[in-house]
């Protein structure tokens, strides 16, 4: 049993004689995910008054875009069919499979759950026509009721911890194996299958999976704010984490995921924000641009008060820089020497060749340092820079320059 294509496998005019029924299917709106075939016959067809669950050989199935047919017989998928045109139904023939679009990928799903016959199979008691929708089934409104986990990774200033975020959207899927479709979700129907019949577990899986797919994605660096530009890698990572529940089982998938919002927990947020504060304040260069603008505004806040009000304000903003043990001009002297002082490019070793050595003796092979590498150490508090042969230009601990007196023998 077999598809023709109808006008190759046909003999001119004599199929207008031939045809004895017309198989198709009306537009499919978003909402019909599958339907059965209905059957329209006409007064030049010799089987009027036949089966309604039968196929008469030499019949003719019509297939539309974004549909993929399947002939039934006996609960088992004979035929598929999921390129346009018309095709007539052979029962003398073997099966043949048009894929279309959807991918070789089908023919191993058909040899796994299709029925093959031989040459000159009879017709069986029960045969259907089946029409899957393989459009894109768009506007699924999802929604997080619940924070979903969130890692947050930030290399800058060493943060590594766990939000909850709450997002909201739409997504998309596709069917994109007929087969599996029909055998493990919607087989047998008699009228229509309906998105609604499944949305809502389609929905319930999609935010559980939510929860893998945001760990994938943060593990790529990806802030939770900037998930509405990363809708693609999205999307990639929930159909790895559905395929087996969807692409496997119900050859569903995830087409398109799109992000409306994100927000995190408002405690979750300061945390992060006030981390991100203390991460930069870790260069003294920031501190002290910090530490000048608090005191502006503390000035500022001094010259408005009137009376006795200023002068306590003054003494006890002098009060509070001298606590600290530090002020503005330390801070930036620091960054200023932090940032003159070279990285430590060590010595290498003349034997083995092993490069960026800091001891006396050669990290790979032993041998000891060659002679003629100056040492330095700061002849008044003791401070050893970790390169020894390129020291700052004044002691980080007294201040002192270092000079040829600071020169170890």
């Amino acid at each position: 049993m077999g598809l023709l294509k109808a006008g190759v496998g046909a003999l001119g005019g004599a199929l207008a004689d031939q045809w004895r029924e017309y198989f198709y299917c009306e537009a499919m709106s978003a909402d019909v995910l599958a339907t059965k075939g209905a059957k329209r016959t006409s007064a030049r067809s010799s089987n009027t008054k036949g089966e309604s669950d039968i196929i008469t050989n030499g019949s003719i199935v019509a297939v539309n875009d974004g549909q993929c047919m399947m002939i039934v017989e006996q609960g088992k998928v004979v035929e598929l069919s999921a390129e346009p045109g018309e095709y007539v139904w052979d029962s003398s023939t073997e099966p043949s499979i048009f894929y279309g679009g959807l991918g070789k990928g089908l023919l191993d799903t058909f040899k796994q759950i299709g029925k093959r016959f031989t040459f000159g199979g009879d017709t069986g008691k029960d045969q259907r026509v089946y029409f899957i929708n393989t459009k894109e089934i768009i506007g699924n409104k999802y929604g997080t009721a619940n924070p979903v986990p969130f890692r947050v990774v930030d290399t800058n200033i060493g943060l590594d911890m766990d939000i909850g975020i709450r997002c909201f959207g739409e997504y998309s899927y596709k069917i994109i194996d007929p087969m599996l479709f029909y055998t493990n979700v919607c087989g047998n129907i008699r009228a229509a299958y309906t998105r609604d019949q499944i949305d809502s577990q389609l929905k319930t899986e999609l935010l559980t999976a939510l929860q893998p797919a945001f760990a994938q994605i943060s593990t790529l660096g990806i802030r939770y704010s900037a998930l509405p530009g990363h809708t693609m890698e999205l999307a990639d990572a929930l159909n790895q984490v559905l395929s087996g529940k969807w692409a496997e089982l119900r050859g569903v998938r995830v087409i398109s995921f799109g992000v409306s919002s994100v927000t995190a927990n408002p405690e979750d947020e300061a945390t992060i924000k006030e981390l991100q504060k203390s991460g930069t304040l870790r260069n003294p260069t920031m501190a002290a641009a910090h530490l000048v603008g608090a005191q502006a505004d503390a000035m500022k806040a001094a010259a408005s008060n009137q009376g006795s009000g200023a002068f306590m304000a003054f003494a006890g903003m002098n009060a509070a820089q001298g606590v600290g043990g530090a002020n503005a001009q330390n801070l930036f002297q620091m960054g200023q020497q932090a940032g003159q002082q070279p990285a430590a490019a060590g010595w290498n070793c003349a034997k083995c060749g092993a490069q960026g050595n800091t001891g006396k003796f050669c990290a790979e092979c032993g041998a000891p340092k060659p002679a003629g590498v100056p040492q330095y150490k700061c002849d008044k508090c003791g401070w050893e820079p970790a390169d020894k042969a390129h020291p700052p230009k004044f002691c980080p601990e007294c201040g002192d320059p270092f000079d040829d007196g600071d020169l170890q023998g």
